[in-house]
């Protein structure tokens, strides 16, 4: 096989690289059963440049890629509308997987790397019940998630679960209760977004001069 697919220009590492939390994030969601495996195209005969639950197809960083990966790879870069596949398979040990093979595409379009998920089917039904079910010890537990369909409700559903934090605290003078909700909601993020400062002022009733000199006050 040849040493490489394709020249890196450093744009192209850095993108690879930034997919090195994508693959610990995507891992820690689907569990031990789950190998991700980032590939580097610029260097077939050591092409992992990151594994995660490696155990599972006993290779590490720096092993190289598999025939069939990179007969999917040549296909990909043979059909431009190709960029993804899926298939089931066996390792040499009988354990079967299902997997998915994505392209990770460079500056330039080119394909410079794999993004690759197998999940192994031999995973016992506890093992997996036991992954997708909350922890009770964990700190997110009581997380609770509201899917919005334009920005306007998400500053309005931010305010409100703002102002209900503050209002129920009595800690919090009257006088200071705007400054604390315009707090949380700089924390949360809420002021990136296009016209949050105008939104969030009409629906506390006061100017949005007030919302910027409490946001200044807190980048001070």
């Amino acid at each position: 096989m040849e040493n490489a697919i394709t020249i890196l220009t450093e744009k192209d590492k850095a993108i690879l690289n930034s997919y090195l939390p994508v693959a610990d994030g995507t891992a820690e969601f689907m569990g031990e059963n789950c190998e991700i495996v980032i590939h580097n195209l610029s260097r077939l005969d050591a092409s992992v440049m990151k594994i995660v639950n490696g155990h599972l197809s006993g290779r590490q960083a720096g092993s190289p890629i598999s025939e069939v990966t990179l007969s999917f790879a040549n296909k990909m870069l043979a059909n431009p509308g190709l960029r993804h596949v899926t298939y089931f398979a066996k390792n040499k040990r009988g354990e079967a997987f299902k997997a998915s093979i994505s392209a990770i595409e460079g500056e330039n379009g080119n394909i410079i790397g794999l993004f690759c998920i197998n999940f192994y089917l031999t995973a016992s039904l506890l093992s997996l019940l036991q992954n997708f079910t909350p922890n009770t010890k964990t700190e997110t537990e009581n997380i609770s998630e509201t899917f919005v369909e334009n920005a306007e409700e998400l500053m309005l559903n931010a305010l409100e679960e703002a102002k209900k934090s503050v209002y129920d605290n009595l800690a919090i003078s009257s006088s200071n209760k705007n400054k604390e909700i315009v707090a949380i909601l700089y924390q949360k993020g809420i002021f990136n977004l296009k016209d949050s400062v105008i939104t969030i002022a009409n629906h506390l009733g006061i100017s949005k001069n007030t919302v910027y000199m409490h946001i200044r006050n807190m980048n001070k």
